[in-house]
């Protein structure tokens, strides 16, 4: 009795240390998380503003004309801004139901071998690098758009050919790129249901589809939100196919106008500004950052909403 009661007593030892070993790697990583969130922040406002108070605001984030290499600079990002905004919107409103619809598809009515081929190429297309879909932009979207081009602006002189490189193009490009991520995440979510729920719903004489959408999506709607907005993150973030696509030329938004996009506008010059052209391609980063500040606070806010009302 007494050894299986020292046993016992230094099992009981052991798993103190080891948790309390856990519990200080968990702190250690939390804390690692804080530094490089709090860091990036300070390192973009530090690198960020600079160009702020020497161009001036309204010059760099309400003017249309960008010129950094003329002989008077004009560093106006207003219409890589709003191309950024209008891109990523539309590539949204065309990925996201996509994406929900298939997420549900495999979740709720595929059959399993079905759904075991969907989720396989699913998770190729994630794997996928994305300057591997810019490729497939120029080979496939590109010249599809040009033609759609010709067609639209016939006998139009004035209209300036892109070749199929513009927004409409980067447009699609950012939709397909979205899609494993809204596709993923959303499948997990519903996965998470209660089949309760379900059953209940079909019980009360509701249809498979009326149980999909007015029980399985409702419940499962703050994973959907993240979904989407990971989603948003990530076009917004992209940069290598969208050069490829997009035409790179800075102009107001316009779906068949060659564009270029906030990442875009870094990667393409950064490797030759200098000066106070270098400094408004890191306030170009700022504002990417705070963009993606912003759709974090936007969404954490509905989900507490929705969490609220749902109580």
């Amino acid at each position: 009795m007494d050894k299986q009661f020292i046993s016992i007593k230094s099992n009981s030892k052991t798993k103190s240390t080891i948790e309390k070993i856990a519990a200080i790697i968990f702190t250690c990583c939390a804390v690692v998380s804080i530094v490089a969130v709090v860091s990036i922040t300070a390192y973009m406002l530090i690198s960020g503003t600079p160009a702020l108070f020497e161009v001036g605001i309204t010059e760099v984030l309400f003017s249309n004309v960008w010129a950094p290499t003329a002989s008077d600079p004009q560093y106006g990002i207003l219409n890589i801004i709003l191309v950024s905004i209008v891109g990523v919107f539309c590539a949204i409103l065309i990925g996201v139901p996509i994406g929900i619809l298939t997420a549900v598809n495999l979740s709720e009515i595929a059959a399993p071998n079905v759904r075991k081929i969907l989720k396989t190429a699913i998770e190729l297309l994630a794997g996928i690098p994305s300057v591997i879909y810019g490729l497939l932009g120029i080979l496939l979207i590109c010249p599809t758009i040009y033609k759609l081009e010709k067609m639209v602006f016939a006998g139009n002189t004035t209209h300036q050919f892109t070749g199929g490189a513009n927004l409409l193009s980067a447009i699609l490009v950012l939709a397909i790129m979205i899609l494993p991520t809204v596709i993923n995440m959303t499948e997990t979510s519903l996965q998470t249901v209660p089949d309760d729920l379900r059953t209940s719903s079909l019980a009360l004489g509701a249809s498979q589809v009326q149980t999909i959408f007015r029980v399985v999506l409702p419940a499962a709607k703050n994973g959907i939100m993240s979904a989407i907005v990971l989603g948003v993150v990530r076009a917004i973030g992209e940069a290598m196919a969208i050069m490829l696509v997009a035409g790179n030329s800075v102009n107001a938004p316009g779906l068949f106008n060659s564009v270029r996009f906030l990442t875009t506008g870094i990667v393409s010059e950064m490797s030759y500004a200098s000066g106070t052209h270098r400094e408004v391609l890191f306030t170009i980063g700022l504002v990417l950052f705070v963009f993606i500040i912003i759709i974090n606070i936007v969404l954490t806010f509905l989900i507490k909403g929705g969490d609220d009302n749902g109580k």
